[in-house]
């Protein structure tokens, strides 16, 4: 079942990289600003990913200091700051939080 899994899923995801070389790729060449919206289309994930990581804990909602530096995080990236400074202002963030509270 484990083997047969694997092999689905990898003809799965090359289909669908197949799709998107030769469909969808050339019918977003002709529309750049769909092609703009979809090119964010990973970032959002990522950071969707990065939120949810950050506030869940099993099935419950955890809002915690973690989440102050996931926002200061988020402003400073809006704010086109240098990578080092993100992640050095979130951490000190929730570091300083949790030094207060705790």
């Amino acid at each position: 079942m484990t083997v047969f899994s694997i092999v689905a899923l990898t003809i799965a995801v090359w289909g669908q990289r197949l799709i998107g070389g030769f469909a969808i790729g050339p019918w977003l060449e002709r529309r750049p600003t769909l092609s703009k919206a979809a090119s964010l289309i990973p970032a959002a994930v990522v950071m969707a990913v990065i939120v949810q990581l950050t506030v869940a804990r099993g099935r419950s909602l955890v809002v915690d200091e973690r989440l102050a530096g996931v926002v200061v995080a988020g402003v400073l990236v809006w704010r086109r700051a240098p990578f080092l400074a993100v992640v050095l202002s979130a951490a000190a963030t929730t570091a300083l939080i949790r030094a207060v509270a705790g």
